[in-house]
């Protein structure tokens, strides 16, 4: 098993050196770029109409404290191993080489498959404001019908340029993007607030109805399975809701893929983490209870509810703003999401996991340019040529199982490793993260069958690429190999001085 310390001396390689810049302000603007996304401009009216109605803000709440049991675990983990690659580092130094790659397939299928999905929203989001100047681009390039989706593939591809050209070029240009997005999302708020009716929010909880017919069969949640019938509205649409929300918090997790860029770990990460993910929560929740409040739950629109909210109160004018948000909103963090997929790659590759050339370190800028650049054109073609939107759930799950993975962690490394210095430590231990990991796989098993089934289908090409490449050209099976070679060696000296 590769050691925590192992771990840590990687990062002053010389050809594998990050440059430290990040503060904690830093950390949690990324954090805030990332999470307030699709969910808050897309997921709030969907929900909202077709699960959980005005309740919709509980289904936030629920799926906020599941992320901060996660987010007290990572944050733990960030600043006692502060190194490149998030989960996929601190499973590496706790639960073997085995689970570190599962982990970081699994991460892979998260971020990249979340940055083409936003790419491809931010599309639809810039066509949208197009056609209210009367501009619009022809839809066989442009939004999710497109033959190739051009404006989509554009952004990832400059957002990615961005990421090569430094850490802090990429933390300045979020810094202004967070702040055009957080005053649109307090304008909603603060306006909204003004035009809300007590009528719209009765019932808060509407009662529960089956599961609509069509809906059956693969479909299906998980739970299901085990006669638990959730069906829609009620508590048990509250909790389906929160599975499906969980889509909004993705994100806080990425601030830990930034720890070996960050100035002083052991202090910000925990501050960037928590804070990021506290003031998305209240946003979100705020910002739920006025759309709700706005228009009665089932009206709204699922594709663009902040909007047509607005719209339905007389406020046309306000579209076109919101609309600017969401763009804003969008381009953050399909940059984000793009520095954390890479991030956990050039980890990978510097385990050899993945081949070492990919990990090279850019000798004027500091960040590892070649994965950037990789990652950046495989996500622009994904955005460009393929229709992934029915594909959103497994970022969920990706996302959830990398929580429970990191969860367990905690609890292994503390009965390890008991000496390390821990500048955050998770109170309640094992209790919080038995409580963590218990609560990620309710959510996940909310989730689809046929997500289920495809992620599972994921995983298991990815255990096929390991047996193939990465389990003989790994770091760890090389230095096991030289390890045996001198022992065989030292076993044969013994020999022969005792048969002399």
């Amino acid at each position: 098993m590769k050691s925590v310390e192992d771990s840590i001396r990687d990062t002053e390689q010389r050809e594998h050196r990050l440059k430290k810049n990040l503060s904690a302000l830093d950390l949690t603007v990324f954090g805030v770029g990332v999470i307030i996304g699709t969910g808050i401009f897309v997921l709030t009216g969907e929900v909202a109409k077709t699960t959980a109605g005005p309740a919709v803000a509980l289904s936030f709440v629920i799926a906020g404290v599941v992320c901060a049991l996660a987010a007290v675990c990572y944050a733990e983990f960030a600043s006692t191993v502060p190194v490149a690659g998030s989960a996929y580092t601190f499973s590496y130094a706790t639960l073997g080489e085995v689970l570190a790659w599962i982990i970081g397939w699994d991460l892979v299928l998260e971020l990249a498959l979340g940055a083409a999905t936003v790419s491809v929203g931010w599309s639809g989001y810039l066509n949208q404001l197009l056609e209210d100047v009367a501009t619009p681009l022809p839809t066989s390039i442009a939004g999710e019908d497109a033959t190739v989706n051009i404006p989509a593939m554009v952004i990832a591809l400059v957002m990615t340029g961005v990421l090569v050209l430094g850490i802090k070029l990429s933390s300045r240009v979020t810094s202004v993007i967070v702040a055009v997005k957080v005053v649109i999302v307090l304008f909603i708020v603060v306006v909204g607030f003004f035009y809300t009716k007590a009528d719209n929010y009765s019932p808060f909880v509407p009662p529960a109805e089956p599961t609509p017919e069509g809906e059956g069969g693969w479909k299906r949640p998980l739970i299901e399975l085990l006669g638990i019938t959730q069906g829609t509205f009620g508590w048990g649409g509250i909790i389906a809701g929160a599975s499906i929300v969980f889509f909004a918090f993705i994100g806080f997790d990425i601030v830990a893929t930034a720890a070996e860029e960050t100035r002083n770990p052991k202090r910000d990460l925990p501050r960037g983490i928590i804070g990021s993910l506290l003031v998305c929560t209240l946003l979100y929740v705020a910002v739920s209870l006025v759309v709700v409040g706005m228009q009665p739950y089932d009206e709204l629109s699922v594709t663009a509810p902040l909007a047509d909210a607005f719209s339905s109160v007389g406020l046309t004018w306000a579209s076109t703003l919101i609309s600017v948000g969401a763009l804003a909103g969008l381009t953050s963090v399909v940059m984000i999401l793009l520095l954390g997929q890479s991030r956990i790659l050039f980890a990978m590759s510097r385990d050899h996991l993945l081949p070492p050339s990919l990990g090279a370190v850019h000798p004027r800028y500091g960040t590892p340019y070649r994965i950037t650049i990789a990652t950046g054109v495989v996500v622009a073609l994904l955005a460009g040529f393929l229709p992934i939107s029915t594909l959103a759930e497994l970022v969920n799950i990706g996302t959830l199982f990398a929580f429970v993975l990191v969860s367990i962690a905690v609890i292994v490394l503390r009965r390890t490793r008991p000496d390390l210095p821990r500048a955050f430590r998770v109170p309640l231990v094992p209790l919080l993260p038995i409580v963590s990991v218990l609560a990620c796989l309710y959510l996940m098993a909310n989730l689809p069958i046929e997500t289920w089934v495809r992620f599972l289908i994921w995983m298991a090409l990815g255990a096929v690429v390991y047996a193939v490449y990465g389990r003989r050209r790994s770091r760890l099976a090389g230095e096991e190999g030289v390890a045996a070679a001198a022992r065989e060696v030292d076993d044969r000296a013994a020999r022969g001085s005792g048969g002399g």
